[in-house]
């Protein structure tokens, strides 16, 4: 069964874009929630999409299946999604072993830039970069899911 661990971060600097690729602009929103099971609609570049079911395990981990979409499909999804739609660049930086995913949020999120890598286990140690600032691993309301329903609110920039 496909499992996602991963470890979240918000960004205390921009240093981190001296080694970033070129970014890639995602556009989601969430399709139905309920307590920590989600299904999430994607699309990359506006070429391609990806469907995608979340079951949460614990803080760090959750089984997540993700599937291929055609890219008319996802664009009338997203129309019918229910709440709140995601709009962000992801940037890749690989740093000692590990790639590290850097989201840079639009809209009414814009200023909000996340990291988060993925582990292969819930012991794995990834070397912690110097542009990463408090982990927020767990807190709910970093996640996509509660971040398209409005989870920080308007004037989020106040409580973080």
């Amino acid at each position: 069964m496909p499992k996602e661990i991963e470890r979240k971060f918000l960004i205390a600097d921009d240093t981190w874009r001296d080694q970033a690729g070129r970014g890639k602009a995602f556009r989601q929103a969430i399709i139905f929630s309920e307590n920590n099971r989600s299904i999430r609609i994607r699309t990359i570049d506006d070429e391609e999409a990806r469907l995608t079911l979340k079951i949460g395990i614990d803080e760090m981990a959750r089984h997540e299946f993700e599937y291929e979409v055609p890219i008319e499909d996802a664009r009338e999804l997203l129309d019918l999604a229910r709440g709140g739609r995601i709009a962000k660049t992801r940037y890749k930086v690989e740093h000692q072993g590990h790639i590290w995913e850097i989201d840079v949020y639009e809209g009414d999120l814009k200023g909000l830039v996340v990291a988060e890598v993925e582990l292969e286990s819930e012991d794995e140690k990834a070397a912690l970069p110097p542009w990463l600032g408090r982990e927020v691993t767990g807190e709910r309301r970093f996640s996509n899911q509660a971040l398209a329903e409005g989870s920080l609110g308007k004037d989020w920039r106040d409580g973080i």
